[in-house]
């Protein structure tokens, strides 16, 4: 829009003799669109005196300035030294113009459209003090609103249908503005200018309370209090969020926790637990003063914390046998609400079946979880872009993202060489996420989750097409892991052969090491350790404790775990008392393991367990694995931690805990694992856990006392590794390493002797970051090409 001159100080006027005068265009991209960047350009400019006019478009904002050289460069250099908050300027291009004469005012005009989409899409953003403040108070109209939002606040990916960033491309364009609303979207220095779901109650969405299947219980203010009432009485709710409906009850109550449990046929998986306030959370849980600040960020992510036994306060079942718990604070207006009239702790996870994406539509509730649900709490402000909740945690007081989502993505990367054809990675079949690049972006999007469901593979396809429209994303290039039966393999396998473009496949730990370089944009050669549950290996087994010395042109694998059974295949993943039972064959027979009268076998039948040893014996049905993540399962269960996986990464929670419930003192109990030629003996590691498991008889804290000697013997072994390669960075990834305990304590001795370790980042080092590295390996493998 035009400002009026009556909006313009006379303090824009141009003093300077026209002779003096100077004109420039700057073009500025990054995250630059809905985060108050045009207001900001607007108000410098006028405090500045500068002439001129800026405006958003695909590439990012355009900004023309004219005015004296000495106020150009003041302007210039608080844009890139301090920008708006929530922006971030990846480059900042410079043209010299023509001065126009009598040039007055500084104008924002409308938004112009451009082929080739290249401004980064900002995350969405957590409620902020000022429309908090509006929400609470009695006579400003925004007052109990649960959609109050501003420049500095609110949805963003969730709600955006194309670029730029205007209110007629997002889920907002029903709603007609009210006067009021109107006039605040068109003021430049008001802080809800073109904040584009700006809306109050006149004007904007509204809530409705339903039954779970669909008929119309309360509207408005009336759906709020009644939703309280019914999560007071013990109920299960689901709850539409940004990025889609969490269902919902009170943490303290233990028969609701319960009752959700078996409705959701989710036994053991924790549950994430929303508190109302910093006070709350501090009674739940015990933190460092970074781990609160993170608690309290702007992206409000599921924050790890070590828990707090609190009986009157958190229902046991919400983690049970979990030492840790998912903490996070209110980051809509409706979540702020609800909490403050609950003021208990409430779980909140994502609705979904299990192993689905999450629900977005009330449609979708009432389908597939009405028998779970009492009650919808619905509005009517489509979510178009499916976003979860993000999970992170600190490691000493370093950020750890484990599922990158709502706050944190799409997370955009800058690139400071330029990809020149649009490529797309895929990622992997667990935790997906797709990468995209082009120009100077190479952008990761938020969790998509396991692809073992045609609802999953649908929103692959949808996460795909959203990108497609937002950045008119066609790829030339494909990239994808090496396991031919993974959903994103056959599908871009499909797509190279229909479109004729390039497919290329990235295996699967190298990409895990390739996250991480990319994460911090780094091409040089690295000392890798990949440590995860599986992956497709060279030999067409399936690796997961790996070495390698890599570089962004390839990888030599120079050390790996002893491969060990999976008798049945993924039955010993589900089941893996059959790990732990096949590392135990190799050196005792049936019989003898029987008389070490161990707690996990003690459920199965004499019969079974000589049927397994057949199998074993006969390398009949099994598979061959090096994977750190199935020897956690195999220690967990001989330690009678567990003897079924109920949920993903299970056992190296539940040996952190028994780990850090020993004493912090130096550990009496110490394991090696030998190197032979490039191999850490399993074997010789297993024998010298079984020999302490005589501290059964003498040491309460026997369980953790192994499992901690266990994760040392870990860390040990690859410092010593490392030791050899000192002069190289050292890459810890892989989902194994969101073991806190493992992590820390590597880290701290590499650190020690002051050998670097590169940092993921945000980028998840789990399968969430393989995608990035796939992407990081196939635009240098096009850069390699083009040069020769």
């Amino acid at each position: 829009m035009t400002i009026t001159p009556s909006q313009r100080s006379s303090a824009q006027a141009q003093t300077a003799p026209q002779a003096s005068l100077h004109r420039v265009k700057l073009l500025v991209t990054g995250i630059v669109q809905g985060v108050g960047f045009r207001p900001f350009v607007y108000r410098l400019a006028h405090e500045l005196g500068l002439s001129g006019l800026t405006f958003n478009h695909s590439l990012g904002v355009t900004i023309e300035l004219q005015g004296a050289s000495a106020q150009l460069a003041q302007f210039i250099a608080t844009l890139t030294q301090t920008p708006p908050p929530l922006a971030r300027i990846d480059s900042v291009t410079q043209e010299t113009m023509a001065p126009i004469p009598n040039s007055q005012g500084f104008e924002i005009i409308q938004s112009q459209a451009s082929e080739g989409a290249q401004v980064a899409v900002s995350a969405d953003k957590s409620c902020c003090e000022d429309c908090l403040n509006e929400i609470k108070d009695p006579h400003n109209r925004h007052f109990r609103y649960p959609f109050t939002n501003c420049t500095n606040c609110g949805p963003r990916y969730t709600l955006i249908n194309a670029l730029p960033y205007d209110r007629p491309n997002t889920s907002m364009a029903k709603f007609s503005l009210c006067e009021q609303c109107a006039e605040a979207y068109g003021d430049p220095l008001n802080r809800r200018y073109h904040a584009q779901p700006v809306s109050c109650p006149n004007c904007g969405p509204q809530l409705t309370l339903t039954t779970p299947n669909g008929q119309a219980i309360a509207h408005r203010d009336a759906a709020l209090d009644r939703c309280v009432a019914l999560l007071q009485q013990g109920d299960i709710v689901a709850i539409k969020g940004l990025g889609g409906f969490h269902l919902v009850c009170d943490a303290s109550n233990h028969q609701a926790v319960m009752r959700l449990r078996d409705r959701k046929q989710r036994p053991a998986k924790p549950f994430a637990v929303m508190c109302s306030d910093l006070n709350m959370a501090k009674t739940l849980a015990k933190a460092s003063e970074a781990e609160w600040q993170l608690l309290c960020s702007a992206e409000r992510p599921i924050t790890l914390l070590e828990r707090i036994d609190s009986p009157s306060l958190l229902s046991p079942g919400v983690a049970p046998d979990i030492d840790r718990l998912g903490l996070f604070l209110p980051y809509t207006p409706l979540h702020h609400l609800l909490l403050s009239q609950l003021q208990r702790p409430l779980v909140a996870t994502s609705a979904n079946r299990s192993g689905e994406p999450i629900i977005t539509q009330s449609v979708g509730i009432q389908n597939q979880l009405a028998g779970v649900v009492d009650a919808i709490l619905d509005h009517d402000r489509a979510i178009l872009n499916g976003c979860d909740d993000s999970v992170v945690q600190m490691i000493d007081d370093e950020l750890q993202v484990i599922r990158l989502a709502r706050g944190y993505a799409p997370l955009t990367l800058h690139w400071q060489d330029s990809v020149k054809e649009h490529t797309l990675a895929v990622g992997a079949q667990q935790k997906n996420s797709l990468a995209f690049g082009f120009g100077h972006n190479l952008v990761l999007s938020p969790h998509i989750g396991d692809l073992f469901s045609l609802e999953a593979e649908h929103y692959f396809t949808d996460t795909l097409a959203t990108f497609s429209r937002l950045y008119q994303f066609t790829p030339r290039y494909v990239v994808s892991d090496r396991h031919p039966d993974y959903a994103p393999t056959r599908w871009a396998r499909d797509y190279a052969a229909e479109q004729a473009c390039h497919h290329s496949q990235v295996q699967h730990h190298y990409a895990h090491i390739l996250s991480v370089m990319a994460a911090q944009q780094y091409t040089g050669k690295v000392l890798g350790f990949s440590f995860d549950g599986t992956g497709l290996g060279d030999d067409k087994q399936l690796w997961g404790g790996e070495v390698m010395l890599a570089d962004v042109k390839g990888y030599r694998r120079i050390a790996h775990l002893q491969p060990m059974a999976l008798i049945g295949h993924e039955q010993a993943i589900n089941d893996p008392r059959r790990i732990m039972l096949a590392l135990l064959f190799e050196q005792h027979s049936p019989e003898a393991i029987a008389a070490l009268n161990l707690p996990a076998i003690q459920g199965m039948s004499p019969l079974l367990i000589q049927n397994l040893y057949q199998l074993w014996r006969k390398d009949v049905a099994i598979h061959q694995t090096s994977s750190i993540g199935r020897l956690f399962d195999a220690l967990a269960c001989l330690l009678g931690l567990m003897t079924r996986t109920q949920f993903e990464g299970q056992a190296g929670m539940l040996l952190e805990g028994a780990a850090n419930r020993v004493a912090s003192e130096p550990a009496p109990l110490r394991f090696t694992l030998p190197l032979v030629e490039g191999v850490w003996q399993t074997d010789h590691l297993w024998q010298q856990i079984l020999n302490a498991m005589s501290l059964r008889d003498n040491a309460p804290q026997w369980q953790g006392l192994i499992a901690r000697a266990f994760m040392d013997c870990l860390a040990d072994a690859i410092d010593s590794l490392a030791r050899e390669h000192a002069h190289l960075p050292v890459v810890l990834t892989g989902g194994v390493f969101q073991n806190r305990y493992l992590l820390k304590h590597t880290q701290r001795r590499l650190k020690q002797r002051n050998q670097q370790v590169l940092s993921p980042k945000q980028v998840p080092v789990n399968d969430g970051g393989i995608a990035l590295g796939q992407l990081w390996h196939e635009i240098h493998r096009q850069r390699s090409a083009a040069k020769q």
